[in-house]
């Protein structure tokens, strides 16, 4: 029994091993490898994946983006993928009807939807980030409100009881909202932080439409706090990045999706 035990956490430690370098494993070549049945291999990369350790794919495994996301700085998040960013903010924008109240989470994709807001009128706009309030006092026709609470300086946005308690006097027609991980398989969207996870809750409960701005790289990760199931969620917007099956996998979720 012992030797069985030891032969499975072998087989398994190889199997991460291939990922790290492939980036991408298949059952049948990894039953043909190691000697055993597919079933079996399915069942080590379940296990796997409980762990966090990978995501399973259509007749194999791809490697999990960094694992868990990590908590950067404004600053640092906004030179990873910006061409990206820059085109979902803009198809974002594009979404905005004039006359709207539209609420925008912090973020640097989010922001990216504020840089694009030029040409409206008659909007209002609430938000949590202090950097999006500042860029959008310089645009005419918008009134912004600004949501009160504790500063989180990483982020430039505002969280706590405070803005908890602000968000609910409102009522908002779209929100724009920013992930650090969106876990398909797992059914949810992740923020390092539980204050700006509690937040997050409030802000999709006073919104008509709940739209996550995320480029790919968020996908098939995770991070601290969970925000919310897809079932909440009414509309995501990525890059070409995210995979054709995943696509389709919230399409069935009923979350429509849009690729830049």
């Amino acid at each position: 029994m012992k030797d069985i035990k030891n032969n499975t956490l072998e087989r398994r430690r190889k199997i991460l091993t291939m990922l790290e370098e492939t980036n991408q494993v298949v059952v049948h070549e990894l039953s043909n490898k190691f000697s055993v049945s597919e079933v079996t291999i399915r069942n080590d990369l379940d296990q796997l994946e409980r762990k966090n350790m990978l995501i399973k794919v259509r007749g194999g495994a791809i490697k999990m983006a960094s694992g868990v996301s990590i908590d950067k700085n404004l600053s640092e998040k906004n030179k990873l993928h910006y061409q990206e960013k820059a085109q979902i903010g803009k198809k974002a924008a594009s979404l905005i009807n004039e006359s709207e109240t539209i609420l925008i989470d912090s973020g640097t994709t989010t922001m990216q939807v504020a840089r694009n807001l030029n040409g409206l009128k008659d909007i209002t706009i609430l938000t949590s980030a202090l950097n999006i309030a500042n860029y959008l006092v310089g645009i005419p026709d918008i009134n912004v409100i600004v949501i009160g609470g504790y500063l989180r300086k990483k982020s430039y946005s505002m969280i706590g009881p405070i803005a908890e308690k602000s968000l609910k006097n409102f009522f908002v027609d779209k929100l724009f909202i920013g992930v650090d991980g969106f876990d398909i398989r797992g059914g949810g969207i992740y923020t390092p932080m539980i204050e700006e996870a509690h937040l997050n809750k409030v802000m999709i409960d006073i919104a008509q439409e709940v739209i996550v701005v995320a480029d790919s790289s968020k996908f098939y990760r995770r991070s601290f706090a969970f925000i919310c199931g897809a079932d909440k969620i009414d509309m995501v917007i990525t890059d070409k990045g995210l995979m054709k099956e995943d696509k389709e996998r919230l399409e069935k979720l009923g979350v429509e999706t849009i690729i830049v």
